[in-house]
């Protein structure tokens, strides 16, 4: 488990948006399980089955939040950023996907590989991508 402590949901997460700070909630937890659960020695079934958990529930909530950006007129106000965030949501999308194409031929993506890049991406969207979602969705909601 070297190398990956687990996320520890905190104040700096929340984007002020109930629906998608419970998915993000969903979204730490998994993958803290994940990290709880991958090895240094991972076999194919366990990755197979964390990356096809993930991107499924991820899917789902890249939904959610396009709902909301669409609700509440994101590309109306900020046609750049609705259009990064999007971008942001198809790229990890076609990596987890490329990782499960990888898995079906038998190459393995390691521990590491496959945290690092789950945690950083998360994090870092949840801290800018999405926060910014969030204070606009507030915002509207609230009328301004």
């Amino acid at each position: 488990m070297a190398g990956h402590e687990p996320i520890v949901w905190n104040d700096s997460f929340v984007t002020g948006v109930d629906e998608i700070d419970q998915q993000h909630r969903i979204l730490v937890n998994s993958l803290n399980a994940a990290n709880a659960k991958l090895t240094a020695n991972t076999n194919l079934e366990l990755l197979d089955q964390i990356s096809r958990d993930l991107l499924s529930y991820a899917l789902y909530h890249f939904e959610t939040e396009e709902e909301l950006m669409q609700e509440y007129g994101y590309a109306d106000q900020d046609v750049s950023a609705a259009q990064h965030h999007l971008e942001q949501h198809r790229s990890f999308s076609s990596k987890v996907v490329a990782v499960r194409e990888g898995l079906k031929v038998g190459t393995l993506i390691s521990r590491e590989d496959l945290l690092s890049f789950l945690n950083d991406w998360l994090v870092n969207h949840i801290l800018n991508t999405d926060k910014k979602l969030g204070a606009f969705i507030v915002a509207k909601r609230a009328g301004k």
